[in-house]
C-alpha cells in the first residue's frame, strides 16, 4: 500500500500533479504531457483535380486559403499522444487546358479534420508533431470558369453534369513544429471520395497546405 502511494509524490515530498503522472509512477527522464489545446491557424494551399473526365481533370494547381480553428485533447498521460479535430474553411481546386481551352475548377468546402498527433519533445519548449488521419469537406461555394466559351457556372450545381458533388473526404498526412506557443505546419489532404458526378469518371481531389498559428 506505501508504494503506490509514494509513487505520487516527487522525492522533495511535493505531489505530483496528475496530469504528470505516468501510471503512479514518476519518471524524470521523460517529460510530461501536457493538457488539452486550442488553436489558429491561417495558411495557403496548392490544390488539383484528378479525374478520368476530359473537363475535370486539372493538369495544374490552383493557389487558395485555408484558415479554421484547431483543438487538440490528450488521448493517454503515458504519451504525448493527441487527438486533433477543428473547423477550417478550405479553398481548393485546380486548372487546365484541353484542346488549347482554358478551365479553372474553385472547390471551397468546410472542413473537420481527424488527426492522432504524436507532440515530441526536442528541446526547451519544442516539439515536432507527426500526425496522420482523415478529414470530411462540405462545399459551401465555387465556380467552373470555361475561357474558351466565356462561360461560368456553380462547382456543386445541380443545373450540369460536368461539375462536381458537394461532400469529400479522405487521408490527412503531415507534420507540425511547435515553438512555444507558435506553430507551423505542412500536411497533404488525399481525396478518396469520387467528387465527379459522373460514376463511370473516377475523379479525386489533392492538396498540399502550409499553415501558421498559435496554440493556447
Amino acid at each position: 500500500m506505501a508504494l503506490p502511494a509514494a509513487a505520487q509524490y516527487y522525492p522533495d515530498g511535493r505531489p505530483i500533479p496528475p496530469r504528470h503522472r505516468y501510471g503512479n509512477a514518476y519518471r524524470p527522464s521523460m517529460p510530461a504531457p501536457t493538457g488539452n489545446y486550442y488553436g489558429f491557424r491561417v495558411g495557403f494551399g496548392l490544390a488539383t483535380v484528378n479525374s478520368d473526365s476530359k473537363y475535370l481533370d486539372a493538369n495544374k494547381v490552383r493557389t487558395g486559403l485555408n484558415v479554421g480553428l484547431a483543438a487538440g485533447f490528450l488521448l493517454t498521460y503515458q504519451a504525448p499522444l493527441y487527438l486533433e479535430t477543428g473547423l477550417y474553411y478550405n479553398e481548393k481546386g485546380g486548372k487546365s487546358t484541353y484542346n488549347g481551352d482554358k478551365f479553372t475548377y474553385s472547390l471551397n468546402y468546410l472542413e473537420v479534420p481527424f488527426v492522432v498527433k504524436y507532440r515530441m519533445p526536442v528541446g526547451q519548449g519544442v516539439t515536432v508533431e507527426p500526425f496522420l488521419g482523415g478529414f470530411l469537406s462540405c462545399g459551401v461555394d465555387g465556380k467552373i470558369k470555361d475561357f474558351a466559351q466565356r462561360e461560368a457556372y456553380g462547382s456543386f450545381s445541380d443545373d450540369y453534369d460536368d461539375n462536381f458533388k458537394r461532400f469529400d473526404g479522405g487521408l490527412r498526412l503531415g507534420c507540425g513544429l511547435g515553438v512555444g506557443n507558435f506553430y507551423l505546419e505542412g500536411s497533404y489532404d488525399i481525396g478518396l471520395a469520387n467528387v465527379g458526378k459522373d460514376d463511370f469518371d473516377d475523379t479525386h481531389t489533392g492538396c498540399f497546405n502550409l499553415t501558421v498559428g498559435v496554440n493556447f
